[in-house]
């Protein structure tokens, strides 16, 4: 991308705000369609040179704070910030520990509809938000606990649960690695990693190896206390309205054993089936 680009884009969202937008004063009659140059400046906390360089195209490697800045000041969806920082050849920056801890009504009244399939909703340090009915049942060994890491790695019943433990245990230090690449100063994620390095000799080498990955699709095999082995393969997606959050949804092949024992699973009871179910 040229910075040109960058210029051409915030240009562009300048001449589709009001003053009224910003909260400011129309200031009489106007010769510019949508806001000046240097009202976007004031808004954005820049001089009206460094911002009239970026327009033109002049200022060659605005850093994330300058594009951080013109999304807030320039009132930019979250789709128009990735923008603007993928034109200036960035990564867009996460916030530090921002992400939304409570999951929406719609997604869970979603989510309690699957009958058949086990459904989690995870925050990015893979603190459990949600979970369907079947996921619960699922995952009806780990009562009171909501943490993916802390299950796979602390909980008793993680390396009964896991048939291939060794693996779900590197994938999981793989995932949390990706969040720290992003920011390594979280507060939350240097305090979880120092609670799991101090509880398991695992973990600390495992994150001693950086390795990186995001979620994948391979099937897993679970060992449940009830109904048995049951490989279930899974599918991943961002929360859109929520950032930060991920949705896995399960299934098992059809017609497979598998189905069977799902289908079996989801005839037992579970104590939480009440009020405050889905975690």
């Amino acid at each position: 991308m040229t910075r040109a680009e960058v210029g051409e884009f915030i240009r562009a969202r300048r001449a589709a705000l009001t003053p009224a937008d910003v909260g400011m004063p129309s200031g009489g009659l106007r010769k510019v369609t949508g806001l000046r140059r240097e009202e976007v400046a004031v808004l954005c906390g820049v001089s009206i040179d460094y911002y009239t360089r970026l327009e033109q195209g002049r200022e060659h490697h605005p850093s994330a704070h300058v594009l951080d800045a013109l999304s807030r000041g320039l009132l930019m969806s979250a789709d128009e910030r990735a923008h603007l920082f993928m034109l200036a050849d960035l990564a867009p920056p996460r916030a530090g520990s921002s992400v939304l801890r409570q999951v929406s009504p719609e997604l869970l009244r979603l989510t309690d509809g699957w009958l058949n399939n086990p459904a989690v909703v995870l925050d990015d340090t893979m603190n459990v938000l949600a979970r369907n009915r079947l996921a619960r049942l699922l995952y009806s060994g780990f009562e009171g606990e909501d943490n993916v890491l802390r299950m796979t790695f602390v909980h008793p019943h993680g390396r009964d649960f896991y048939a291939d433990w060794a693996s779900a245990a590197q994938a999981s230090v793989a995932n949390l690695r990706a969040v720290a690449g992003r920011n390594a100063h979280r507060a939350d994620v240097v305090t979880l990693v120092e609670e799991l390095s101090a509880a398991s000799p695992e973990f600390g080498q495992l994150w001693a190896r950086h390795h990186v990955r995001g979620k994948t699709h391979e099937p897993k095999e679970f060992r449940h206390p009830t109904v048995g082995s049951i490989t279930l393969t899974y599918h991943a997606f961002d929360v859109r309205s929520a950032p930060g959050q991920q949705l896995l949804v399960y299934e098992a092949e059809p017609g497979s054993k598998d189905a069977v024992a799902l289908s079996l699973l989801s005839t037992l009871d579970h104590p939480a089936d009440g009020p405050g179910r889905h975690r």
